[in-house]
């Protein structure tokens, strides 16, 4: 075996090693995961997609789940292989993306591809996004660098592979609303190539069908529409889709914007010393107009939105890696500072997976497991009120015996109204009784840190019967009894129990 060869095996054994060792890390399943589990479920044992919520006592409209496949997925892994088995798709999810931008890197430049650091640095930087297993824009991640990789072929005398990008387009629109940043990269592409006096209109042409399969879906050519309207509206209230320097995430997302700051600034370093050596006009000339207009769009889109952060990052490993490495060969660093690297992240990934206790992954701070469990037990019946990142998992876990105010489903079910009447109430704004009036609950399930909390306690109207660490369960005066039955504090019956439910199809 050649060093080459054993370099090339080291890397990826090193990163696969890592990036396992990273994802087993996390402390708990996504918010949205429930309702992907029973939109999976209803596809799978209900033998249809679901087009109408029976999970709310709130008004809704037509269930416009772009993400249905991916419930699939995740339904199928969690049946077969078991909870933990949803970590571990997390963890080649991340895989498949830099394996894909390792081969981008080798395609596009004459540089070695396998720095170990660079890679590092980038999946540090996306730890924050890539936290909790397992979302369903990890498909568009995935794809999103699936579709670099094939674009980037497309260009070096691979033309055909293009036709490959429509077919890959039906099954994107059917996992995740996140086909249309691949509808963009293609758009991108062809812009860049027109600016770079290239042959450009393959990419419309593949553009066009692309746009057009778009249809082929549950829903036909009205979900486009949908997708339209839920990829351009505001979201004020989803913390996720708010900018990274904005108030509530400054001190968020540090990884990612040491990562942004550095990558930018090593950039325009070398954008400058290039500059230098000939003029602004050649050097504008020389350049790959594609890289840019990648760069630029990924880079407003992660700032503007913390959800948007990985096309940035992914962006960066595909088409700033060259100028990162050799930046990093000007700072004459020694040789054997890469084995170092290499040992301490061996090392640290090797004891963190030798320490691990592989287990259900669940914490009270973040989910009101007691709570729930305390309705379930004294069997409670009644509409739910809760925060809207909590309701999918009080449905999976109460429905049919309870249904939900709301859960984080947001546009794909529930009108424009609900989630700011929810934030009034929580936060105790003027007319924050107003849902309480409009859709009113019989049971609340609300986090203690919120100002509504001791609000209610002080009620009248409302009776605090059970109290956990984080969160508190409300039922009205007039239902409320005497004496309730205590749930247990075991924390492993909790995670036993965690993926049972009671719907059925």
């Amino acid at each position: 075996m050649n060093m080459g060869i054993k370099r090339k095996l080291l890397f990826y054994i090193t990163l696969v090693i890592f990036i396992f060792a990273v994802s087993m890390l996390v402390s708990n399943y996504d918010f949205d995961l429930w309702a992907r589990l029973i939109a999976g479920m209803g596809v799978v044992e209900g033998h249809q997609v679901l087009k109408t919520d029976f999970l709310s006592y709130t008004p809704t409209h037509t269930w416009w789940d772009h993400e249905w496949g991916s419930g699939v997925v995740f339904y199928l892994v969690l049946k077969f292989l078991g909870p933990y088995s949803l970590i571990l798709l997390q963890a080649l999810f991340t895989v498949g993306i830099f394996v894909l931008i390792s081969k981008i890197v080798k395609l596009k430049y004459s540089v070695m591809p396998y720095c170990l650091f660079i890679y590092v640095f980038a999946i540090m930087a996306l730890n924050q996004n890539f936290s909790s297993p397992v979302r369903c824009h990890m498909f568009s991640f995935l794809l999103f660098t699936l579709f670099i990789y094939i674009l980037e072929l497309a260009r070096r005398n691979k033309p055909k592979l293009l036709i490959l990008l429509p077919f890959l387009t039906i099954f994107w629109n059917n996992v995740h609303g996140g086909v249309v940043s691949g509808l963009g990269l293609i758009a991108m592409f062809a812009l860049g190539e027109f600016l770079n006096k290239k042959p450009w209109k393959p990419y419309i042409y593949t553009l066009i069908p692309s746009v057009l399969f778009l249809a082929i879906n549950p829903y036909g050519f009205e979900y486009i529409k949908f997708l339209l309207t839920a990829t351009t509206m505001e979201r004020p209230d989803i913390s996720e889709w708010w900018g990274i320097f904005s108030k509530y995430q400054m001190n968020k997302q540090i990884m990612f914007k040491v990562f942004m700051f550095s990558s930018v600034a090593v950039v325009i370093y070398n954008i400058i010393q290039n500059i230098k050596k000939s003029s602004l006009k050649k050097w504008y000339d020389e350049q790959d107009k594609v890289k840019w207009i990648v760069l630029l769009v990924t880079l407003y889109l992660s700032i503007s939105h913390v959800k948007l952060i990985p096309f940035f990052v992914i962006s960066v490993c595909c088409y700033a890696y060259d100028d990162i490495y050799n930046f990093g060969k000007t700072l004459n660093i020694p040789a054997f500072t890469e084995k170092i690297v290499y040992i301490m992240i061996l090392f640290m990934s090797i004891f963190s997976l030798a320490t691990k206790e592989f287990t259900v992954p669940l914490n009270y701070a973040a989910y009101p497991v007691r709570e729930v469990e305390f309705i379930r037990l004294n069997n409670i019946k009644g509409d739910v009120l809760t925060n809207f990142g909590l309701g999918s998992y009080v449905s999976y876990k109460l429905y049919p015996n309870n249904l939900i105010y709301m859960d984080g489903r947001y546009e794909e079910v529930y009108y424009d109204e609900m989630v700011p009447l929810l934030k009034k109430f929580f936060l105790v704004n003027p007319g924050w009784d107003e849902v309480l009036i409009k859709y009113p609950p019989e049971i609340m399930i609300l986090e203690k840190y919120y100002p509504v909390y001791d609000t209610l306690k002080n009620s009248e109207r409302w009776k605090l019967v059970f109290e956990g660490e984080v969160f508190g369960v409300f039922v009205l005066a007039e239902n409320a009894l005497e004496n309730y039955e205590i749930p247990t504090r075991d924390i492993n019956y909790y995670k036993d129990t965690l993926f049972d439910t009671d719907i059925k199809f």
